[in-house]
């Protein structure tokens, strides 16, 4: 999960040579449809073809199409029409909404150590992201209600593959969710995709592309969902909250934009809250 939150955490500094010359939509159509076919041929070469009961494919169809088909278009939609810093903020509510839901329907326990970490980490994100001034206004509703929908999204994403048990392998639940939300994605950003002049994207964006298909969703992916199984919601959402962390000192060391004192305390009570939620839970293991 640490490898995870520094990849996604750098992801946003690295992207951006793809966006140059190249629409949202049209990247997102692009670096999703050859995410989902590699996690696809990934698959089919480790663990070939086995069959699945109905009712499991048919879960797991409906979480890719929420997790990943309607999580992708929310997501791009609203950072287009709000504000970076508002984007950071309002995504912070996803750690708790995912812990809550995952209480209410009985998926896992809410323990008095993942509550303590978890709130600590999330008050920590709120400062990394809301340091560089966010702007909740008029202006930025529509986006700010678009983004608040994507971490929902996420959360049911993450609180379902949950749910669908041992039995479905965190690579199969990972590559059949983004094999059947692929589809949505891609054809929203078909038109843009169509009309893309490629000898505006440079060879450096492209690269970019490919990395951030491969890497942030292929990888990632696959790695969020094992710690879902494995270790659950709770403390996986736990450390998706230190991504701002990572942002902001990708940002310092590449773009020079050194963090504020607001972001360091941020950084800090994260780490804390990572930290209790770890011993914490080792010692009731233990015992």
């Amino acid at each position: 999960m640490l490898a995870v939150v520094v990849v996604w955490g750098t992801n946003y500094t690295l992207v951006k040579d793809a966006l140059e010359g190249m629409p949202p939509r049209a990247f997102m159509s692009l670096r999703f449809g050859l995410a989902a076919l590699a996690m696809g041929l990934v698959l089919l070469a480790v663990e070939g073809h086995k069959p699945m009961p109905w009712k499991t494919f048919l879960r797991l169809t409906a979480l890719g199409f929420v997790g990943n088909t309607l999580y992708q278009l929310f997501f791009i939609e609203g950072l287009a029409r709000t504000t970076a810093a508002n984007s950071g903020m309002l995504t912070a509510v996803s750690p708790v909404v995912t812990a809550a839901l995952g209480a209410v329907l009985g998926i896992e326990r809410l323990r008095r150590p993942v509550v303590a970490g978890l709130s600590l980490a999330v008050v920590g994100m709120l400062l990394v992201v809301g340091a560089r001034g966010p702007n909740l206004g008029a202006a930025t509703w529509t986006g700010d209600a678009l983004i608040v929908c994507s971490s929902l999204c996420w959360a049911i994403y993450t609180v379902g593959t949950r749910a669908v048990g041992s039995g479905v392998s965190a690579l199969r639940v990972t590559a059949i969710t983004m094999l059947t939300g692929a589809p949505g994605v891609v054809l929203a950003g078909a038109s843009q995709v169509i009309a893309l002049d490629t000898s505006r994207v440079s060879a450096a964006g492209w690269i970019a592309l490919v990395y951030s298909a491969l890497v942030p969703l292929v990888l990632a992916y696959f790695v969020w969902f094992r710690s879902v199984q494995q270790v659950g919601t709770n403390r996986t959402t736990l450390y998706g909250t230190g991504i701002p962390v990572v942002a902001a000192l990708t940002a310092w060391a590449i773009r020079g934009e050194r963090p504020t004192l607001f972001q360091i305390l941020g950084a800090a009570l994260i780490l804390t809250g990572v930290l209790i939620s770890r011993r914490k839970d080792t010692a009731v293991t233990k015992a």
